[in-house]
């Protein structure tokens, strides 16, 4: 087949029904009805001359034929942005789709120069569209790997092949409980003893207990994927969790949080930069690259 605008369109719209799950959490990514969605899924399959996913009561489901589809469309539309960007380059601007996938609560570091970034590749080019994607630390990598992201902004403990990572800076976390926890005025004396029973958040990527062995009492009977999640459980004054400590600091400042021991309980995770080999021809990429590197102050 031809590939035409229309195609384009639908393929953009296939790929975030993928991306969220199903039709009905890609309504307010792309701001249209599930019944609209439905039909533009539909008459891309008919179009393709496949079947891309199964939909019902069962749930959303890609086929093998709709997995192959997907990832070509991620290449597709990779292609399309990276022509975009080398002609505009030809021209010494700067022009395409700006996207950096981050991890959450990044925002809250003081050293964080993504809104500087932001300004400075504006002045460069009138023809930039910035599309800032928050979530999970591994979804970060995976979001550059897949090409829908340029750069991502985030931590890794295990590096993925055919990406780069340069570190930024250090994330300090520690340990915090909340008011009204036992540890929250206890006397300095009774510490060791709390913290026996108190019971630990159980969280993701480099905030597990395996890379911490602080010897605490992790049940598992709170679980949270992300600060905020942390925050949430903390503020509680049930459960005792690590968070970083810019972050914290809000509650901190309200005397809501209070580190526990934190000449002890508490780790640093390198915040990277997460670009793809592949990006390297890439005009917009390079300049993304370079101004982050720029604004974090990158030696």
């Amino acid at each position: 087949m031809q590939v035409h605008d229309v195609d384009l369109r639908l393929l953009r719209i296939f790929v975030a029904i993928v991306e969220c799950g199903g039709l009905s959490a890609a309504e307010s990514r792309l701001n249209i009805g599930r019944s609209t969605i439905s039909a533009h899924l539909s008459d891309l399959e008919v179009r393709l001359g496949i079947k891309l996913c199964n939909r019902g009561r069962s749930g959303f489901e890609l086929t093998e034929t709709g997995r192959v589809t997907y990832q070509a469309s991620l290449e597709l539309l990779q292609q399309c942005e990276a022509f975009t960007s080398t002609v505009a380059s030809s021209k010494n601007e700067l022009s395409g789709r700006v996207t950096i996938a981050t991890i959450d609560t990044f925002v809250s570091d003081p050293r964080c120069g993504v809104a500087r970034v932001i300004s400075a590749l504006k002045a460069k080019g009138d023809n930039l569209q910035f599309d800032i994607n928050v979530c999970e630390a591994r979804e970060v990598e995976i979001s550059v790997a897949n090409g829908r992201s340029l750069v991502g902004l985030g931590v890794s403990r295990h590096h993925l092949r055919g990406l780069d990572y340069y570190p930024l800076h250090n994330e300090t976390n520690y340990l915090y409980c909340g008011q009204g926890h036992t540890l929250f005025d206890c006397k300095p004396s009774e510490v060791t003893r709390l913290l026996e029973t108190a019971e630990v958040i159980t969280s993701n990527y480099m905030r597990d207990r395996e890379v911490r062995n602080d010897g605490l009492n992790y049940q598992n009977s709170a679980t949270a994927y992300n600060d905020e999640g942390i925050a949430h459980l903390i503020l509680s004054g049930e459960f005792i969790g690590y968070l970083p400590e810019h972050y914290a600091n809000y509650w901190v400042d309200k005397g809501l949080f209070k580190s526990i021991l934190p000449q002890k309980y508490f780790y640093k995770i390198p915040v990277m930069l997460i670009s793809s080999k592949s990006n390297m021809a890439s005009p917009l990429a390079n300049a993304l690259i370079e101004e982050i590197k720029r604004c974090h102050s990158f030696r």
